[in-house]
């Protein structure tokens, strides 16, 4: 019998008596680990060889978890940090304790959002409380890091799952093949085995000189192992960003760009949203440290101030509450993207006004927010406006059930709510996917005269502001938002995440 080099090498490497894995045979041949699993492979179709297979989970500490290991979880100092300053007894101010805790960059985002998800506490409107009951120190995910660190193995595989959720470990399934001669291979060895040269690819030395029609060619082995190769792909909300666009754009629509820093005059005054509304706090926005804005129309100003003031229109009366134009030109990051509406509407943004006009924006928007299954501190908002004259509910209606049945969705519904800028104002509502739990998916109405008639708008105006993380979460079946991005992204669901239109 012949074979070749690399078949005869496992077949003397293999014994009748014990199984001996293809990592042992690799070492004692010196072949590579995958030439010997090919072998193997070509060896078992010939009846010399009974191959069998193992399949178990690894798991192996990531960059990130070894930092964890040494310096602690970021929700632990978090905690530590927090019953230094009192906030077993009392709130603290969250930003006092992130300064204590040393946390920067990502790290705060990772703290907060699995503070209260582990009981250590609650963290509401901007302050932050713990359980003096809690114990970090029986954390098992803390304890499962530091065991692997020490080289241990960790059986709970809910833990290991949030793990490598967090991107702490790698968990990886790999398989162990072993190899044991069968009678017909140890009656081949017995007998006498000759090595057959063999050749693995054609190469141009082997065309050029001819000796490829002698020499033997080893079969290509399909179930050879192969690396596999995870290509880049498009993330899962920007695609259905893009789908989001191409339906608004199909339905006439123009998009919409601007600042995600701007003045509370084009975040709210222009809103009609009183300045002592408790959204206005600097517990509902992110304020910045930088110079007042200074580039806003006088003659706008001026306007937006009297309908505050006094209203406008025949039936106006304002809110007879203190407004402050210093106040209107603080620059805070923008907690809608009807800044953006604001901006157009008005002309400052160059924006063509003759009725009809269709324009959208799908940016992204920052709030003070609690973390939850549904809520971001940041996150992408669908604007929208349509400026025409005699426009009605119906319209509205209309334009939102055109527009969710591109993506498959029919069953949308619509619930009377109160907005200062609109009248009649809407919620929208779908099931999701999954759970069949009601989500909120947006917010809508027809701007007030308050609104359109400081900015020069002599017409009606529709608009809505429609989350799509939440269009995503019914598009895709996923359950909390925070697995679509963030730093508690799931990795896998990304990848294999198919999004139905």
């Amino acid at each position: 019998m012949r074979l070749p080099e690399r078949q005869l090498a496992v077949l003397e490497a293999a014994s009748a008596t014990d199984e001996r894995t293809t990592d042992e045979i690799a070492v004692e041949t010196g072949l590579k680990p995958e030439t010997v699993t090919g072998a193997a492979f070509d060896l078992r179709d010939e009846g010399l060889l009974a191959v069998t297979e193992t399949t178990t989970e690894v798991a192996e500490l990531t960059d990130e978890g070894s930092d964890y290991v040494a310096d602690g979880l970021p929700e632990t100092r978090l905690y530590r940090a927090a019953v230094d300053a009192g906030a077993a007894d009392e709130a603290v101010a969250m930003g006092e304790v992130i300064g204590r805790a040393d946390l920067a960059g990502p790290e705060v985002d990772i703290a907060l959002a699995n503070f209260p998800r582990k009981g250590f506490g609650t963290i509401d409107s901007g302050e932050l409380t713990v359980d003096p009951n809690a114990d970090p120190d029986a954390d098992p995910e803390a304890a499962a890091l530091e065991t692997l660190a020490d080289g241990g193995s960790v059986d709970d595989g809910s833990v290991l799952d949030r793990l490598a959720s967090r991107g702490l470990v790698d968990l990886a399934e790999r398989t162990t093949r072993a190899v044991r001669l069968t009678d017909a291979g140890v009656d081949a060895l017995m007998e006498g085995v000759e090595a057959a040269e063999t050749v693995g690819q054609v190469t141009p030395d082997l065309l050029a000189s001819g000796e490829w029609e002698d020499v033997e060619f080893a079969e290509y082995n399909v179930e050879a192992d192969a690396p596999a190769v995870e290509g880049g792909r498009k993330h899962v909300l920007r695609r259905t960003a893009d789908r989001v666009k191409d339906v608004l754009v199909g339905m006439g629509f123009q998009e919409m760009e601007g600042p995600h820093a701007d003045s509370d005059f084009w975040i709210n005054d222009c809103l009609f949203m009183p300045q002592d509304h408790p959204a206005r706090t600097h517990w509902d926005r992110f304020a910045l440290d930088v110079d007042p804005m200074e580039e806003i129309p006088e003659t706008l100003i001026d306007r937006v101030e009297t309908a505050h003031r006094d209203g406008w229109g025949e039936d106006g009366d304002g809110y007879h509450s203190p407004w402050s134009e210093d106040f209107a030109r603080e620059v805070a990051l923008r907690g809608h993207t009807t800044s953006l509406s604001m901006r157009y509407l008005s002309g400052y943004a160059g924006a063509e006004l003759e009725p009809p006009q269709r324009y959208f924006s799908v940016e992204k928007v920052y709030r003070n927010d609690t973390l939850d299954p549904t809520h971001l501190l940041e996150f992408f908002q669908i604007e929208g406006w349509v400026m025409a004259e005699d426009l009605s509910v119906r319209d509205l209606m209309g334009t939102f059930e055109e527009f969710y049945r591109q993506f498959g969705i029919t069953d949308i519904r619509f619930k009377p709510h109160y907005n200062p800028y609109t009248e009649p104002s809407f919620e929208l509502f779908g099931d999701h996917p999954e759970t069949g739990e009601e989500i909120e998916i947006g917010n809508s109405g027809i701007f007030r005269e308050e609104v359109t008639g400081p900015l020069g708008v002599d017409c009606d105006v529709m608009a809505w502001g429609l989350a799509l993380e939440r269009l995503a979460m019914l598009t895709t079946g996923a359950e909390d938002i925070r697995d679509l991005h963030g730093t508690l992204a799931d990795i896998d669901f990304l990848r294999n995440a198919e999004v139905s239109y």
